[in-house]
């Protein structure tokens, strides 16, 4: 039979007996309620993980395990008049980074390897990072536009860049490289504040827009809408499925009223030389070709630009300024304007002769004769003609300054023209009340007589002084210049209400020019043009040159202006062959 286990009954045993299982007892307790801390901690942590921040990690989860690859639109294309593309896409390689990917402990080896082959600094992959986010979603683009030779060495380092990617995407290209650059414009990626700025239409980290021209005003049109995919990926970052799909949206096309062949001919025409030229359909406004230089290549800004290109950049004199656009003195072209106001003042008729003489004297100033001796006795014809000073600043004497400031603001000058480019300069057209303002003086006789040819304060542009050229040659209507065709020319035009004798003089006097006056050069027997030079003083520098013509002279289809920026010389010297150059070139496409 089994002892029990009993007691001790000696008082000392008992007394040690009782003080162990006291101890021990005490022990279990304190495990106890350790234990039940502990457990009542991790389930107050669970149940706050799962309640209170369940929504959270769930997403954390999910974004671990679910990417967003970004599908960016194909840009619209830019085409000419004849569906030739100016602006267009092609298709190249570029590289992505996908932040949650990376590991930190890689991150800075990631970076450097990046940095080598890309030839980016190290601080511009981590801003793109750190704008986008380190907990970003998606993939984010860090450069376009890789060579083959980058791709190779990307490939070669796969295994030290976890999260990096590279995939095909539209990259904007320009066929024609620095052809039409002024008007085409360029894109470029958004800048930070540009991003903060166009958020809530849609745009985001590595959107391109529209930076100048066409670009720019057109970019509603042109860039279409992001599409992507959501995806499941495992732990190495590889597709398990396609979550979901929007398909992105390219944007629209947009034709210009520009002939590729007639804008390459006016930037032959224009050479080398800081300036501008405008051809352009008198009838409706219809700009059918539009140079300025020095200009650029749109290429560069499609893709990073390497430091020889911004260096090309920084040689050249103001590239991104665009010239059609831009007011400078006008000179003698601006004496059709003088004409319009003395025969609509009522003061003067169209058989007015007027005798020329050597100067004008005013206020102890000479207002000489280009000639530096008069013309003799001559009408508005003749004075258009041989292009006299001393006649139009008697016009001007008599009409005043009143009536002259009117007709040229009437003629659209000290307003923008409408053009749909960005960055046109109003011009300036000085008023008795301008000058008392800024030199705290009157208007003075002298200063009628200097505006009515074209110079002093005044400043047109040459898109301006095609307008004022398109009047004589549509028959008195101001038009708006445009790049986008329309089937309503009337939308385009509004009518100065000019007397058809004022029309006709004006018609007369302008062919005169050519055919017997100071524009002879371009008296050529294919087709008949009317014109007229100027040259407009810019002290201490050089004077610039103009000529501006349309032709045929009987009907009229395209208004020329040639303006040459401080060049010297004459204005049928140095600007006549640009515009003659032009015109014989549209002469022999317009029909193709």
């Amino acid at each position: 039979m089994a002892m029990l286990k009993t007691r001790p009954t000696h008082p000392l045993t008992y007394q040690a007996y009782d003080r162990r299982l006291g101890k021990q007892g005490r022990v279990l307790v304190l495990l106890s309620i350790m234990t039940l801390f502990l457990l009542g901690g991790i389930g107050t942590r669970l149940g706050y993980l799962q309640i209170v921040e369940g929504d959270r990690n769930r997403q954390m989860a999910d974004e671990n395990r679910i990417r967003l690859i970004p599908k960016p639109p194909e840009r619209g294309k830019i085409l000419d008049r004849k569906g030739r593309i100016l602006a267009g896409n092609k298709f190249s390689y570029s590289v992505f980074l996908w932040p949650l990917a990376a590991k930190k402990p890689e991150w800075p080896q990631t970076v450097r390897i990046l940095s080598r082959v890309l030839n980016m600094p190290a601080s511009e992959i981590e801003g793109r990072v750190k704008q986008a986010g380190v907990n970003s979603p998606s993939l984010i683009r860090i450069a376009q536009g890789i060579s083959p030779a980058q791709i190779v060495a990307l490939e070669e380092h796969r295994n030290f860049l976890t999260g990096v990617e590279i995939d095909r995407e539209a990259m904007r290209f320009y066929p024609h490289g620095e052809t039409a650059a002024h008007i085409i414009g360029y894109i470029g990626e958004l800048n930070e504040e540009e991003l903060a700025a166009r958020r809530d239409q849609g745009y985001r980290l590595g959107d391109v827009m529209g930076k100048m021209g066409v670009e720019a005003t057109y970019e509603k049109v042109l860039r279409g809408t992001w599409g992507g995919q959501q995806v499941e990926v495992d732990g190495q970052g590889k597709v398990i499925r396609i979550l979901g799909q929007k398909i992105a949206r390219p944007g629209n096309d947009i034709t210009l009223t520009v002939d590729l062949d007639l804008q390459k001919a006016a930037e032959a025409a224009l050479g080398n030389r800081p300036g501008a030229i405008v051809a352009m359909d008198p009838r409706d406004g219809s700009i059918l070709a539009l140079a300025s230089y020095p200009a650029f290549d749109p290429n560069w800004f499609a893709r990073r630009m390497t430091q020889a290109q911004w260096e090309e950049l920084q040689r050249r004199q103001f590239p991104f300024v665009n010239r059609a656009l831009q007011g400078f003195p006008p000179a003698s072209t601006f004496k059709i304007v003088t004409t319009v106001a003395g025969l609509e003042s009522g003061k003067f008729s169209p058989d007015t002769v007027l005798m020329t003489y050597p100067a004008l004297y005013t206020g102890g100033f000479a207002f000489h004769d280009w000639n530096r001796a008069g013309f003799g006795p001559l009408g508005f014809t003749g004075a258009l003609a041989w292009s006299s000073n001393t006649f139009f600043g008697q016009v001007a004497r008599r009409i005043g300054p009143k009536t002259l400031i009117e007709w040229a603001r009437r003629f659209g000058m000290g307003s923008k023209t409408g053009i749909d480019l960005p960055g046109e300069a109003a011009g300036f057209v000085p008023d008795p009340q301008w000058k008392q303002k800024t030199f705290g003086e009157g208007w003075y006789d002298g200063d009628s007589l200097i505006t009515a040819i074209g110079q002093g304060a005044l400043q047109v542009s040459p898109v301006q002084a095609a307008v004022m050229f398109a009047v004589p040659a549509n028959g008195g209507y101001k038009v708006r210049p445009h790049l986008i065709a329309s089937e309503n020319p009337d939308r385009w035009r509004q009518s100065l209400n000019l007397k058809p004798s004022t029309v006709q003089v004006l018609r007369q006097g302008l062919r005169q020019v050519v055919t017997s006056g100071t524009g002879a050069a371009l008296n050529v027997p294919e087709v008949a043009i009317a014109g007229k030079s100027g040259t407009g003083e810019d002290p201490p520098r050089p004077h610039h040159t103009w000529f501006g013509a349309y032709a045929p002279a009987d009907k009229p289809e395209i208004v020329v202006v040639a303006f040459a920026e401080n060049s010297g010389g004459g204005g049928a010297s140095v600007c006549g062959p640009m515009v003659l150059k032009v015109i014989q070139t549209y002469m022999r496409i317009r029909d193709r």
